[in-house]
């Protein structure tokens, strides 16, 4: 039953990858910028989570919503120092501005938080169930309801409601937007809080299924940048379908092959898919006026 454990275990990490580049996508489509620390934004809602609900000793209905609620401030700090006076400059330092932040939080939380990685407790991760023969924590279950769910939500808001098409509007043209009652800024520091608060419910949703420590997010951070690329940034359907994809790929090569082999396959596919389809699975290409 290895292929059913890969799998589940694929799916798992596929919808978790999916989550943290639905928040590249909220980001790129509200304002044609990406926050780099998204991964950083992962590792603080775990270890928000783990201070609020384990060491506090907070109700886990309490500590969820209050770590995420400080995952989305970190987003809005994020936006309002490192992306803004850059963008609105027409530069493109906010780039590596991100990424700065992004070290910055991880080494402010290794110095206050520690090193050592610390269990995250739940319910959900205490006792697997037995599905085809393979033991499965209800949680490995739970991600890709959670992952679908939140794409769905996402592609329902920006196609069918009016608040979500005068988001997209904003990057469409800013000036245009301004005249029709549109708080420009408010729209775009409202995306990067929401993309935070989502990475922050990847990294919650993922710590009892691994452990809670300051560098977890880092390479999280990096694939889910590479899923959100994959997918076509402007797609949340096509972000969430390369998740998943991308995750099962990593699960079976590392099921099958060893954990030696794992970046270096799917990495190659992931390089060797966009040279067929620059434009991700289901991402538009840009169109350009003259």
């Amino acid at each position: 039953m290895l292929i059913v454990s890969a799998i589940i275990s694929g799916l798992g990490l596929g919808s978790m990858y999916g989550l943290i580049a639905l928040g590249f996508h909220v980001t790129y489509v509200v304002s044609n910028t990406v926050n780099f620390s998204q991964g950083s934004s992962m590792m603080l809602g775990a270890v928000l989570g783990y201070v609020f609900g384990v060491r506090f000793g907070w109700p886990m209905g309490l500590a969820i919503p209050a770590a995420l609620a400080c995952c989305a401030v970190f987003g809005l700090a994020v936006e309002r120092a490192l992306v803004r006076p850059f963008a609105e400059r027409g530069s493109n330092a906010w780039l590596m501005a991100t990424v700065a932040g992004g070290i910055v939080l991880d080494n402010a939380v290794l110095f206050t938080f520690g090193k050592e990685p610390r269990a995250f407790p739940s319910a959900l991760a205490a006792k697997p169930l037995d599905l085809f023969g393979t033991g499965v924590y209800p949680l490995q279950l739970l991600i890709p309801v959670a992952g679908l769910g939140i794409a769905v939500a996402l592609h329902l808001a920006f196609n069918h409601t009016r608040l979500g098409k005068s988001l997209l509007a904003v990057v469409q043209n800013k000036d245009a937007a301004r005249l029709m009652g549109i708080n420009v800024r408010l729209a775009i520091a409202g995306s990067f809080a929401l993309s935070t608060a989502l990475a922050g419910l990847a990294g919650l949703l993922i710590a009892p299924l691994f452990s809670v420590h300051s560098d977890m997010g880092t390479l999280f951070g990096i694939k889910a940048f590479a899923v959100a690329i994959l997918g076509g940034i402007t797609s949340a359907w096509g972000v969430m379908l390369a998740g998943l994809v991308y995750g099962l790929l990593e699960a079976l090569v590392t099921s099958f092959l060893g954990s030696t082999y794992t970046q270096i396959v799917v990495f190659t596919v992931v390089i060797a898919a966009l040279a067929f389809m620059p434009n991700g699975l289901l991402g538009r290409a840009a169109v350009n006026k003259v």
